[in-house]
């Protein structure tokens, strides 16, 4: 059996059409109160529609138990599977994407024979059928469950031995969803790099679509980032920053075949034991424009907050939507915000337009930085981040750097010692920014600042911080896709 693909035809795949919009799985809410938006998360539907539980695994109702340590999709983070705006007039769409669904159809997958091709009761017991306490989030297509196999095949094995993996259910819900599960088995099963997560196997089975890919422990950056009390390390974001590009570098410019990820984003990007970062969910990835063509023309797709301006506005895809985009998730980890948040005050909505102005003055970008680093960064990594991330986030693609570039620039940052903490400018700066939060929530007397009641303020603790009492810990492991 040779290492190329093979050409597996797929028997014809019956498609419920929903009718309105097959496309958007998303649950759009009414005015009339009749379906509320899909935002709450696998378990719900777990719960009350079992929607994530392939058709053949609803054989245990009765189960019970609370699901833990998964991540849920962010309320501000629009579902990548919809477009990112209305689609102009002017917006050109392959014809692939612009077709109509049809009840049936067949297609040809080709796949590496170095995928594991699964049987469904294989990834049934695998998982322990399917149960809540197995559940480890929701992937881009459906859930994503705990399972265990034979380290060099396809069998079950009892949790805890074998290979450790995450099986990825595919939801019935039309046309895209099948799509974006051939999408993902044509290029993970054909792409192998450290910073991509490696696709296990597969299973195609009657209507069942499922995908196997190893299991990341660590989660996702974007849990990490935003839902963890414990920051994450300066030289750990600058470590996953390096990983993630590099990945992207690999697509763009070192594939036989090059790619466009189309979907770069926190949720995407998984983190191994040692914080190795790899890129996952490529459900939404086009082949790169063929030589002598200058874009992939296609409808928008993708995450709102992190696509590319003149992507959104023409549908004209090319490598520097990714590099954008990239530009964007390294603006989060620089300031431990989201890209969207409707939470933050106005005009701190976009974290993009509300950091462009800081990103390229050396004394005002300090205000962007994490509030809960405390000082434990490099001067120098920082400033070289903020500048990378003003480059990425170019308006014009043709100033945006390539991937390549990217990685040369962020190599050094994680081993950079230079920390703020022992600055005495950054002192003398968060001295500063102390005193202007003291005389808007006290009263200025010949001896300094008293509190509305009259008390002297407690002094602030300069030294105090998280990383004196963790100095060498990590984040707890969290078990996720």
């Amino acid at each position: 059996m040779g290492l190329g693909p093979e050409p597996v035809k797929l028997k014809n795949w019956e498609v419920k059409n929903s009718g309105k919009n097959n496309k958007s799985r998303k649950v759009k809410k009414k005015k009339d109160g009749g379906e509320e938006e899909d935002e709450i998360g696998c378990w719900v539907r777990f719960r009350f529609m079992e929607s994530c539980l392939p058709s053949r695994s609803k054989v245990d109702n009765s189960m019970s138990g609370t699901s833990t340590n998964y991540d849920s999709k962010s309320p501000n983070e629009k579902r990548r599977d919809q477009p990112v705006v209305p689609v102009s007039s002017t917006t050109t769409s392959t014809n692939a994407e612009s077709a109509s669904s049809t009840p049936k159809f067949s297609e040809e997958l080709k796949v590496s024979s170095q995928l594991r091709k699964f049987t469904f009761n294989d990834l049934k017991l695998a998982t322990r059928n399917f149960r809540p306490e197995s559940l480890l989030g929701e992937g881009g297509f459906g859930c994503v469950f705990k399972g265990w196999v034979e380290e060099n095949g396809t069998a079950p094995v009892k949790p805890g031995t074998g290979l450790t993996v995450a099986v990825k259910t595919l939801n019935h819900d039309g046309l895209q969803g099948h799509k974006e599960w051939l999408a993902e088995v044509n290029f993970l099963g054909n792409l192998v790099h450290p910073n991509l997560v490696k696709l296990v196997g597969y299973c195609i089975e009657d209507d069942q679509r499922l995908l196997v890919y190893e299991f990341m422990p660590r989660g996702s950056l974007e849990n990490h980032l935003f839902r963890r009390s414990l920051p994450l390390p300066w030289s750990i974001r600058m470590k996953i920053a390096l990983g993630a590009a590099k990945g992207l570098a690999f697509l763009h410019e070192e594939a036989e075949k090059p790619v466009i990820y189309r979907d770069f984003k926190t949720s995407n990007i998984l983190l191994d034991a040692d914080y190795n970062a790899k890129l996952s969910d490529f459900g939404l990835a086009k082949d790169a424009p063929e030589e002598g063509k200058t874009h992939v023309s296609t409808r928008v797709m993708g995450t709102y907050g992190y696509a590319a301006p003149e992507y959104v506005m023409t549908g004209h895809l090319t490598s520097k939507s990714d590099v954008y985009s990239f530009g964007v998730v390294l603006l989060e980890m620089l300031t431990g915000r989201r890209s969207m948040d409707k939470n933050r005050p106005n005009g701190e909505h976009n974290l993009v337009e509300w950091a462009r102005p800081h990103l390229g003055d050396k004394r005002r970008f300090y205000r962007l930085l994490d509030p809960r680093l405390e000082g434990h960064f490099s001067i120098k990594g920082s400033q070289k981040a903020a500048q990378l991330a003003a480059q990425c986030l170019s308006r014009d693609p043709k100033a945006r750097p390539r991937m390549t570039e990217v990685v040369e620039t962020l190599k050094p940052l994680p081993n950079l010692k230079d920390m703020a903490s022992s600055s005495y400018y950054f002192q003398t700066m968060q001295s500063d920014t102390r005193s202007n939060r003291n005389s808007k929530n006290g009263v200025r007397t010949q001896g300094g600042f008293m509190t509305r009641n009259g008390q002297p303020p407690m002094r602030s603790l300069s030294n105090a911080s998280p990383y004196h009492q963790y100095p060498q810990k990590s984040p707890k492991p969290n078990a996720r896709q």
